[in-house]
């Protein structure tokens, strides 16, 4: 049975005033929450054990979620008393002997979830990143120096990176790197198994994907949703 942790338990500050009144998780996309929406996608891949993180929000969350019967999948969760970060959740669920996913609760993929489990299998990795690349442009020209001497201008240019989006297969071992009770990140856990030398990979996918981070994401995901339910 695969399992799946959400983290849904962020107070959403950079979405206010939307969170004012409910926690980010249930912002409506096209009449669904945003989590109703990351729930239907992973139960079309045969994940049918989620457990949501939780903290802010977190009665009205599980008044509306329950056990999960009505979304076909079952629901648990844990809740956080006080802010754990990324990781720190993890560590409060129970029971996991296979390796598992992780995700964002406020992001929109067609991420094929069958292929990165096997990928994780294959490769034999403790974490799998799910990457992407990303391309930024700066507002402004670039100058280039040498001591005082301008040496070259390059107007507005483009960097390409790899970023984290958010989504990751653990295998169960990562757990006792995780400490108790303590805020702790991904980024941390990453760091601290990449010192303990184990394995750590990246899978890099072109497939639609959307953080909701900010007001003006919400246009993107409402306009794109029906595509992103095929």
């Amino acid at each position: 049975m695969k399992k799946a942790i959400i983290l849904a338990g962020g107070s959403g500050t950079r979405l206010r005033p939307y969170t004012f009144s409910i926690p980010k998780p249930l912002i409506p996309i096209k009449e669904k929450p945003i989590l109703e929406l990351i729930i239907r996608r992973l139960a079309k891949f045969g994940i049918s054990e989620i457990i949501l993180a939780v903290g802010y929000g977190s009665q009205l969350i599980k008044t509306y979620f329950g056990n999960g019967k009505k979304f076909k999948v079952k629901i648990n969760y844990v809740e956080e008393k006080k802010r754990l970060g990324t990781a720190g959740p993890i560590k409060l669920v129970r029971g996991i002997k296979e390796p598992f996913l992780v995700m964002n609760g406020d992001i929109l993929t067609k991420l094929d979830f069958d292929k990165i489990f096997r990928y994780h299998k294959t490769n034999k990795a403790e974490i799998t990143v799910a990457t992407r690349k990303y391309v930024h442009q700066l507002p402004f020209g670039v100058i280039e120096l040498r001591n005082k001497e301008i040496t070259g201008v390059k107007e507005k240019p483009e960097y390409e990176v790899t970023i984290s989006t958010g989504i990751y297969v653990m295998s169960p071992a990562v757990l006792k790197y995780i400490p108790q009770n303590t805020y702790f990140d991904i980024p941390d856990l990453i760091k601290k198994l990449i010192a303990d030398n184990k394995k750590v990979v990246s899978y890099k996918f072109n497939e639609y994907w959307l953080a909701i981070e900010k007001p003006e994401h919400f246009e993107e995901a409402n306009n794109t949703v029906k595509s992103w339910l095929d």
